[in-house]
């Protein structure tokens, strides 16, 4: 694990721990208006960490604010919070009716191509958190509401199932190979989980060095159109002088690589983000790493230091900080590159029509270094965020040195 500069260093029994934590979340099921089970584990985290309080708002998004208890501890400096933000949910489906001892009918919740379905092999749990394996039937045609209805054979009955249980492809149980953690929930449950490891790392370190207003806010129902996060708007959930850091989970590409190190989203498909703010968090990145995400024409790939970041726009996809921009907040994004996104395995071949087999299911996955990465920055985030105009020295430096030639 490459050490992040200027930072107080996490000891490698908390790093094992933090890995621990993104498996047993990632791996926790959860569907858009049903992610009781993550809530459950956010309830028991923070019952064991009197420096943090949390709370709902009337859509039951979760906010967690930190609030020293130590009469040493450092005051809040900033008047404006800074809120760091996650969504709870993953595509999944949730039992609509019971046909049969063995017969259920799934709605699926979130965006996953058709030819994902033929056949689905998908994990239902009950009320009492008893899995059972069962098998996609087909699709049950002229369904009211927003959601594609499928038929479900389970191997064998469960009498304790009913409506509104959550089902989920069944990936089998998180691994890590090859560096990356293998699961069924990357998105946005990593994110998540990174989360948790910060308010770890902060609560490990030196409670002078924080000083500043910070802020969680755990979101529900992304996958259905940021349903959460519009309520969290509406309702005044952040004050509107917050500066909002939304977490994600977005799709890997070639320029955009796993190992490559958290993203610093500067837009999505729909908008740009907040100029400034994004300035903010990658100034904080090139400052922990040493030097800027990309290497210069001048540069060689070895120049670059071993604390891996990159600055993309990510324009394959949408994300919560789309809607809170648009809601007047200043808000960006910071995302860590996935694998089988939505769980689709070779999607850009299913895609394209290429695929020589027939699309399947498998676990996302992320790089393990990228997630630790992630939290370094959200760390460095939580000590120290530079507000507008950062680079304004920079250019003042240039004219300086070289004017001269004009």
């Amino acid at each position: 694990m490459h050490t992040a500069q200027g930072l107080p260093p996490i000891a490698a029994a908390q790093r094992t721990l933090h890995e621990h934590w993104l498996a047993e979340v990632t791996s926790t099921p959860s569907a858009a208006g049903k992610e009781h089970r993550v809530i459950a584990y956010l309830d028991r985290f923070f019952a064991q960490r009197p420096t943090w309080r949390s709370d709902r708002d009337q859509a039951g998004n979760i906010t967690v604010r930190r609030v020293p208890t130590s009469p040493t501890a450092a005051p809040a400096s900033s008047s404006r919070p800074i809120y760091i933000t996650a969504h709870l949910d993953h595509p999944a489906f949730v039992v609509e009716r019971i046909i049969a001892p063995s017969t259920l009918q799934l709605s699926f919740r979130g965006g996953v191509m058709d030819e994902y379905f033929i056949d689905g092999k998908v994990v239902v749990w009950d009320q009492h958190d008893k899995p059972t394996a069962a098998r996609l039937a087909g699709v049950v045609a002229d369904q009211p509401g927003p959601f594609k209805h499928y038929l479900c054979e389970l191997a064998t009955p469960n009498p304790a199932l009913r409506v509104g249980d959550v089902a989920v492809w069944d990936v089998g149980p998180p691994t890590i190979r090859d560096n990356r953690m293998h699961t069924l929930a990357c998105d946005d449950l990593s994110a998540v989980a990174a989360m948790l490891a910060m308010v770890d790392a902060l609560d490990a370190m030196d409670q002078s060095l924080i000083t500043q207003d910070i802020r969680l806010l755990f979101t529900r129902a992304e996958e259905i159109g940021f349903i959460g996060a519009i309520a969290a708007v509406r309702e005044g959930t952040m004050p509107k002088d917050a500066r909002v850091i939304a977490l994600e989970n977005s799709r890997s590409f070639a320029e955009s690589p796993i190992h490559g190190g958290p993203i610093v989203r500067v837009g999505d498909r729909m908008s740009v983000f907040s100029p400034t703010l994004t300035d903010a968090i990658a100034k904080r990145a090139e400052e922990i790493a040493g030097a800027p995400s990309t290497v210069t024409a001048a540069q060689k790939l070895s120049d670059l230091p071993q604390w891996k970041w990159q600055r993309k726009l990510m324009a394959g996809g949408a994300c919560e900080a789309s809607v809170y921009f648009s809601a007047g907040y200043e808000a960006t994004c910071v995302c860590l590159p996935l694998g089988n996104y939505h769980n689709m395995a070779d999607l850009a071949n299913v895609q394209a029509g290429t695929n020589t087999s027939p699309a399947r299911i498998g676990p996302e996955f992320i790089g393990l270094d990228d997630f630790h990465a992630l939290v370094d920055l959200l760390v460095a985030c939580a000590l120290r965020l530079p507000e507008a105009g950062q680079r304004s020295a920079l250019f003042d430096k240039l004219w300086a040195e070289r004017s001269f030639v004009l």
